[in-house]
């Protein structure tokens, strides 16, 4: 089989956290004969599955190496602090810094926020993935900051969360290889950034065989034009028959002129004429 008869494909590798369901479901709708595979990957080797032709473009986290890598930002999400449910925290709406002060602040190591400094007092060790810290703060051993993402997937009954004011935040963006730009990864940003199918930016759709023509430049028939009798055959039919009672009355006048003068004229030659 050449390279040309290779069914084409698309990888579509993400971070965890970011759910690309909706971008998915749109590229089943537009381009149902190039299945899309799904290429979940930790935070710190997202870049590297991109760099080794791992995946065709990827859902990461922010900040992007761009010598080699292309990326659209797409959003900031909110940070939260992930605390047991009988913390003295959870009783109010939203939390600082300052309030973390006294609290043992977990840092794993896949953490993907930029901090500074690191609020509260640090872990003896920093666990090796954010389901480890989890697991950590359920046992009552610390607390941990992460995007809202992040704490919603790690989701137990026994934990909760509060938004985290004067925190840094994570940013999600799609990357790929820049000098790996396919039409496929055209046609998947064109999803990402809302284009729609007939868009002058994406790539021009063939229509499908046997679909509907566009109706929408054909011009709309007046319903009344049937009601209207055309003036210019009314016109012309009048005309004809105008020409041609004309033409009969002529007929007929000039026949009974004729006749009547012949007849005259033959009753004057009839008359012999007197002689002096």
């Amino acid at each position: 089989m050449t390279d040309s008869q290779v069914t084409p494909s698309f990888r579509l590798a993400y971070v965890p956290g970011v759910t690309p369901t909706k971008w998915v479901r749109i590229w089943n709708e537009r381009l149902p004969d190039v299945p899309l595979t799904l290429v979940g990957v930790a935070p710190g080797d997202a870049f590297e599955l991109l760099r080794s032709g791992g995946a065709d473009a990827g859902f990461v986290r922010l900040p992007v190496d761009r010598t080699d890598l292309s990326a659209i930002p797409l959003y900031t999400e909110t940070t939260v602090v992930v605390i047991p449910k009988d913390h003295v925290i959870a009783a109010v709406d939203e939390v600082t810094a300052e309030d973390l002060a006294d609290e043992i602040v977990l840092h794993p190591l896949d953490d993907t926020l930029p901090w500074e400094k690191l609020p509260g007092n640090p872990a003896n060790e920093r666990p090796a993935t954010t389901a480890d810290a989890i697991e950590l703060v359920a046992a009552g051993i610390g607390v941990l900051a992460v995007p809202q993402s992040l704490a919603r997937l790690h989701h137990r009954k026994d934990l909760t969360y509060r938004p985290l004011t004067e925190a840094p935040e994570s940013r999600v963006a799609l990357s790929w290889p820049e000098d790996a730009t396919t039409d496929l990864v055209e046609d998947f940003i064109g999803i990402v950034r809302g284009r729609t199918v007939n868009s002058s930016r994406g790539r021009s759709q063939t229509p499908a065989a046997g679909a509907a023509p566009d109706q929408s430049k054909r011009k709309t028939p007046d319903k009344n034009a049937a009601r209207r009798k055309p003036t210019a055959g009314k016109s012309g039919k009048n005309a004809r028959s105008g020409a041609g009672g004309a033409a009969k009355g002529g007929a007929s006048k000039g026949g009974g002129a004729s006749k009547g003068g012949a007849a005259k004229s033959a009753g004057k030659r009839g008359k012999p004429r007197r002689r002096p």
